[in-house]
């Protein structure tokens, strides 16, 4: 059986399990934990042992022996309509020969550094390029496919939607 038959079946079988279940498809997300090791270099852990590390570039501070944060958001977004995509694909029975997704953007580092409370901190744009390809598939189902996967994509979505955020404090050491 191929991996496309695979990924489909365990699709259908989380949306039965879901629609049956319901109260279990919201849930907490697991914690990304991040501490500052040296300078700006953070290492960040998650579940089942999981890292990444970052750093940000010399000029402002850092050592550049890690990506950045902000290129580490625009990784999550690649991947996740990467991976949405492909989920999609493999529901619809398609066998892609190619999937490649880019994330770029906009930015303007006054907002980071505090220069100018009117320039956002975050990027003022981002554009997601996708090259994709499948044998005996036409342009306009390839590009249906896409635009799903990105409305469907979590971290794509979070991007787009104001999404209610909190800081809580912990000064005891």
């Amino acid at each position: 059986m191929s991996p496309t038959n695979d990924i489909a079946r365990s699709i259908a079988t989380a949306r039965t399990y879901l629609a049956e279940h319901p109260d279990e498809a919201r849930y907490t997300d697991s914690p990304a934990s991040a501490v500052v090791e040296d300078g700006l270099r953070c290492r960040v852990e998650g579940p089942h042992g999981f890292a990444l590390s970052t750093d940000m570039p010399s000029g402002v501070g850092g050592n550049a022996t890690g990506p950045s944060p902000g290129w580490v958001a625009r990784a999550a977004q690649a991947a996740c309509d990467a991976t949405v995509i492909a989920m999609r694909a493999a529901e619809l029975g398609i066998t892609l020969q190619r999937l490649e997704v880019v994330v770029d953007g906009e930015s303007d580092d006054r907002g980071l550094l505090g220069m100018d409370d009117g320039i956002p901190a975050g990027p003022f744009s981002s554009r997601i390029q996708v090259r994709i390809s499948a044998d005996g598939v036409d342009p306009a189902t390839l590009r249906d496919l896409v635009l799903w996967a990105d409305e469907h994509s979590p971290v794509s979505d979070a991007f787009r939607r104001a999404v209610p955020t909190s800081v809580e404090l912990d000064t005891s050491g």
